[in-house]
């Protein structure tokens, strides 16, 4: 993975885990333990979710350029489907506080959204291919007969 695509993937974790740890103290706070672990569920859920979603995003944009856009809004589209999937599988569940998963889940996805769009407005990425240095050099000295 380019280090581009690393230090993206690094800064939206980052904020989205310190949100869920945020997350985490005040559901335990106001709904105890199983609020606390329903926050940590919620958050590794928005992390895997998205992270994979990234991740494939960034090998598509590589691989298959012309495709981009739609793949993009078609991963989005599937990603709110799983979470919402997911939400709806767990909801009566006494594992941990549905209210402090539902809450957590999309705190995390907006806090992971908003450190997406950050990071890429943040980062240095050329929309154009700046030409080889034997590119140049042939145009320069024009066809070879």
């Amino acid at each position: 993975m380019p280090s581009n695509d690393v230090r993206t993937l690094l800064q939206t974790a980052v904020p989205t885990a310190a949100a869920g740890v945020v997350a985490a103290a005040v559901s335990a706070g106001v709904a105890g333990g199983k609020g606390a672990v329903g926050a940590v569920v919620a958050t590794l859920v928005v992390v895997l979710f998205m992270g994979i979603g990234l991740v494939v995003l960034q090998r598509t944009a590589k691989s298959l350029p012309h495709l981009f856009q739609a793949m993009g809004l078609m991963l989005y589209t599937a990603q709110l489907l799983l979470l919402f999937i997911f939400v709806a599988a767990f909801k009566d569940t006494s594992l941990f506080n549905p209210k402090a998963f539902a809450i957590t889940l999309v705190a995390t996805t907006l806090v992971w959204i908003g450190a997406q769009a950050r990071a890429h407005m943040k980062a240095k990425i050329l929309y154009v291919e700046p030409e080889s240095d034997k590119a140049a050099k042939a145009e320069k000295t024009g066809p070879s007969a």
